[in-house]
């Protein structure tokens, strides 16, 4: 990622966050960009330099915000400041590896990251690029069909009873 890139992130978090956050989405949004290992809250507080994961597990649990909206206003951010007439959308999906069955959207299935079938879970990405900037502008969780079909599992990991099965090209449109 480059530093154009980053400060798009930084700059859209810090607005879109309530003023009360002082300074904990910076870090959040830092710790989150930032070489760091596995993404939970005490290596992300760690890298912030926070003694404990409170600050980031206050700001998580506490803010209030939709992420369609603030998706919606990366991509206004993105087309006008990064916009240009050679720029593309480009779709991946990503492979999140996971040991446990809980988390949402989690079983084996393949993944382009491991390069081989893994217990994970599989994001579907859209980034804007050009030749002189990218930036991450959309996402989707792909839920497979043995989750969708399990409403009790899909309630236990808060997704909504709306949230249908759709093929991860299908959920890229």
């Amino acid at each position: 990622m480059n530093s154009t890139t980053s400060s798009c992130a930084l700059a859209l978090v810090t607005v879109s966050a309530a003023p009360t956050c002082d300074g904990r989405t910076r870090d959040y949004v830092r710790a989150l960009l930032g070489p760091v290992g596995r993404k939970n809250g005490w290596q992300l507080a760690e890298h912030a330099g926070h003694r404990t994961p409170d600050g980031p597990q206050r700001l998580l649990n506490g803010a209030t915000w939709n992420a369609e909206d603030v998706r919606d206003d990366l991509q206004t951010y993105v087309a006008d400041k990064l916009g240009e007439a050679d720029g593309v959308l480009v779709l991946d999906d990503t492979g999140f590896i996971k040991k446990g069955t809980t988390s949402a959207g989690v079983q084996r299935q393949h993944s382009g990251t491991a390069g081989r079938t893994e217990n994970c879970q599989i994001g579907v990405f859209a980034a804007y690029a050009t030749t002189s900037a990218r930036a991450l502008v959309d996402r989707e969780l792909y839920l497979p069909k043995s989750w969708t079909d399990d409403r009790e599992r899909c309630r236990a990991a808060k997704i909504p009873d709306e949230r249908g099965f759709a093929t991860k090209r299908r959920a890229w449109l």
